[in-house]
């Protein structure tokens, strides 16, 4: 598969008929081993550095990628691994924990909005606003904790939190935010392993959690919630990518691919030079070329 094609395989493109069964956790459609899809993740790498350097001249259009995942799924790694060659200053990563008290006393979209990028720059969210539509549902005590007044904690919560979300969407990429969403699908028996290999190995075991073996329990529970919120809120102008995430590989790959082609799709150009402050640069250039003659430094 030719690797323009590879992020277009796994983007949402009817959110009514989507169902996560249509996507193998352990697919690698297109690349027969890890090298190969290194290789071209090197090539995307470097893509997505020159990219972000005309964003953050451009000035007009913000990006934000958002991760959401089971535990162990390789957010972090994604992360890590895809934004390897851009520049610090034109990329900021918000990680979001459970809500603090001060978070609880807000909206549910409050500690996001603080958080979003701003023009020229790419923002990561490792996880998001769309946890309350997951673990809030998997786990309905959590919404009592949240101090909703009754008419806010109706049958209908997760349709309207939908339904909020799309609008909130909207009106950024009204406004010059482009946003992808990625679910990174791993496989139960995937997440066993990994989870294994955190146990055994001291620089990874810190990561790991008693609680997250209670999350694994509800796997079922996450997986309903998952498809039903990326069927009712994959739109054209913020897409949802189900992304395989068994190897992660070519989790990375997937990823830095739709990335670069989002960034593509903006024509970003470098700002032009006025007559006037062109002129002004020639003199600069003299004044520079004339030191080096007479000596100095």
């Amino acid at each position: 598969m030719p690797s323009q094609d590879l992020a277009g395989a796994f983007r949402v493109k009817d959110g009514a008929r989507f169902r996560l069964k249509q996507v193998d956790p352990a697919d690698h459609t297109g690349f027969k081993s890890k090298d190969h899809a290194t290789r071209a993740l090197e090539r995307g790498v470097e893509r997505l550095a020159a990219l972000q350097e005309r964003l953050y001249a451009d000035d007009h259009w913000a990006l934000l990628v958002i991760f959401q995942a089971m535990d162990a799924a390789g957010k972090d790694s994604t992360i890590k691994h895809v934004m390897s060659g851009v520049n610090p200053q034109g990329c900021q990563v918000f990680a979001f924990k459970a809500p603090s008290a001060e978070e609880l006393d807000h909206d549910y979209l409050w500690r996001t909005v603080k958080c979003l990028p701003e023009r020229g720059r790419i923002g990561i969210f490792n996880r998001s606003y769309y946890e309350e539509a997951l673990v809030v549902r998997v786990h309905p005590e959590l919404l009592a904790k949240q101090r909703l007044p009754d008419g806010a904690k109706s049958r209908d919560v997760w349709a309207e939190r939908f339904e909020d979300i799309k609008a909130f969407e909207r009106h950024l990429s009204r406004n010059g935010t482009r946003i992808l969403k990625f679910f990174l699908h791993v496989s139960p028996e995937e997440q066993r392993r990994r989870f294994l290999e955190r146990l055994e190995d001291p620089a990874k075991s810190w990561k790991f959690s008693i609680a997250d073996l209670g999350e694994r329990d509800r796997w079922d529970d996450y997986m309903a919630a998952y498809e039903d919120m990326i069927r009712h809120t994959a739109t054209e102008h913020a897409p949802w990518y189900v992304v395989p995430a068994d190897h992660k590989w070519f989790t990375r790959l997937v990823v830095v691919e739709a990335i670069v082609e989002a960034l593509e799709r903006l024509d970003l150009t470098f700002p032009k030079v006025a007559p006037a402050e062109r002129r002004a640069l020639e003199t600069a250039r003299a004044t520079l070329e004339r030191e080096g003659k007479a000596g100095k430094p």
